[in-house]
């Protein structure tokens, strides 16, 4: 308590340098940073806000002081000191409100050419962070980053590249440039960058054009780094899932991940994988017929599927996009009994109304028990208010309406079904052992899996699909299901048009002409 700031701030960093946690002293010196607060200077303010974050806590007492300073003295700061002190919230986690993030954004969109990258990916970091969509900065950073990739090092491309997938934020420049990069540096890669850049590649279902080169200089790091997936477990799901979303999958890393010992560990790590290995397991059994490696056990997999639709009724099924159409359905098709509201692949996460047309189009009773839920669905009146129609339509993070992002991508339609894998394809003919057992298939019966979308299934401001859900209409069709699609685009709007206008539109795409001619 003798010393001045300037000598605290200076021990903080000594004791940084020797690599020691010392939470007692940090308490210290924060508590005589909150009482002489007015006496701070930038410089010092910025130094404060680079020690929290190497101490790795937020003190709760300072977050509303922090923001304050932040919003009071934005212009007077520079570039890289900007980029300091996102590091510093973003190490300490650090709660910020929307707000500030988006004045600190306005600021670096402005002048992004003359930060430096390191000053830049410490920004994109918090902005991750607080997952706050810019349009200004992103589309600046499209045009300013591709040229800075080849002289930056492989962490700092890492957290470009997961910024993009983290934000669902697709451009193909960028990932292009990261793509062609990354080969010569991939030794660098730890465990962790590696499943990110995998990850954020099959998110945004992009493969690159040097594809081979790039997927097989990654697949030999993960060999590398075996070693290391034993103390971090959640990095090799990751890279698995990724590849996964486009059609990748190395049978050697896939078996060691699915063995008894390797899932035990993940079982006791402080993230939330089950439902990863859930999604890589039942994943390999539809797509990899060929696959001889470690399985999930059934009791495993009986646990996540209880997991998964336990989630699904309170949150899934029940919203009012899908209730809309499940009961239009059940009025069209003669009843409950023609359509089912449920998770025909629960490892896919969304859930499917499953519908099913005889060789002559004509509805194929098969639903005899209650539908999941659909007693409750029918009893709780959601109301269409303006305000609910304008999230479904538009969403928290941004205005654009469904017409004005139209035409910068697509949906995957049916030529992309074409599945491969390290174990071989699906073979004409072959049913996967991964098929939900639902009663045998009629001749010429066509089963429908009508996919009730919003815009988080999408790109930001698009309709290119993200990987997890082309991952899913794959399966579906390797399975046999004809995907239909609800897009948002077009549903959300006819929620707020006639009844007869909804069974229409309901009624052409269940007896599309085109599912008809397969039928017959």
């Amino acid at each position: 308590w003798d010393m001045g700031l300037e000598q605290l701030l200076l021990v903080a960093d000594c004791w940084r340098c020797l690599d020691r946690s010392v939470p007692s002293y940090l308490g210290i010196l924060f508590s005589y940073a909150n009482l002489h607060w007015k006496d701070l200077t930038l410089p010092q303010f910025v130094q404060l806000l680079y020690i929290i974050g190497e101490g790795r806590r937020s003190p709760a007492d300072l977050a509303q002081k922090v923001e304050s300073t932040i919003l009071k003295h934005l212009d007077a700061f520079t570039l890289e000191e900007l980029g300091a002190i996102c590091l510093g919230l973003f190490k300490s986690l650090s709660g910020i409100s929307e707000h500030v993030m988006r004045r600190i954004a306005d600021r670096v969109s402005l002048q992004m050419e003359d930060m430096s990258t390191y000053a830049l990916v410490n920004v994109l970091k918090m902005l991750r962070y607080t997952r706050m969509d810019h349009l200004p900065l992103m589309r600046e950073l499209g045009r300013v980053i591709p040229a800075q990739i080849p002289a930056t090092n492989i962490q700092g491309i890492m957290h470009i590249t997961l910024t993009y997938s983290s934000l669902h934020f697709f451009d193909e420049d960028v990932l292009a440039a990261v793509a062609t990069s990354l080969p010569s540096k991939v030794s660098y890669c730890r465990s962790k960058d590696a499943a990110k850049f995998l990850w954020s590649f099959g998110c945004l279902d992009y493969e690159p054009p040097n594809e081979e080169e790039f997927y097989s200089s990654l697949i030999k790091q993960l060999h590398a780094k075996l070693h290391e997936f034993s103390k971090f477990p959640e990095h090799l799901l990751t890279a698995l899932l990724g590849l996964a979303f486009v059609k990748r999958f190395p049978e050697e890393l896939i078996d060691f991940a699915l063995r008894k010992e390797f899932v035990q560990k993940t079982r006791g790590s402080k993230y939330e994988l089950n439902k990863d290995l859930f999604t890589l397991g039942k994943s390999v059994e539809i797509e990899c017929p060929t696959y001889q490696g470690s399985h999930l056990t059934p009791q495993l997999c009986q646990e996540f599927t209880e997991m998964v639709s336990s989630f699904a009724e309170r949150e899934i099924y029940v919203r009012p996009e899908i209730v809309e159409a499940t009961s239009l359905l059940e009025s069209m098709l003669g009843g409950p009994e023609y359509v089912k509201n449920h998770m025909i692949l629960p490892h896919t996460r969304s859930s499917d109304l499953e519908v099913r047309l005889s060789a002559d189009g004509r509805p194929i009773p098969f639903n005899f028990k209650d539908p999941v839920a659909a007693k409750k669905l029918r009893d709780m009146g959601v109301n269409l208010t303006d305000d609910l129609m304008s999230q479904l339509l538009q969403g928290r993070a941004h205005n654009r309406s469904p017409t004005e992002v139209g035409n910068e991508a697509r949906i995957p339609s049916q030529e992309r079904g074409d599945t491969t894998c390290m174990g071989g394809a699906l073979p004409a003919g072959a049913t996967s052992q991964a098929e939900p057992k639902a009663g045998l298939w009629q001749p010429g019966e066509v089963r429908l899996a009508l996919q009730v979308s919003n815009r988080n299934h999408f790109c930001y401001g698009s309709r290119r699909l993200l990987g997890l859900h082309c991952l899913k209409r794959r399966q579906l069709r390797l399975l046999g299901y004809a995907v239909v699609e609800l897009p948002f685009w077009e549903w959300f709007p006819l929620l707020r048009r006639t009844r007869s206008e909804k069974l229409s539109y309901l009624h052409y795409k269940v007896f599309c002409p085109a599912l008809l001619t397969r039928a017959a």
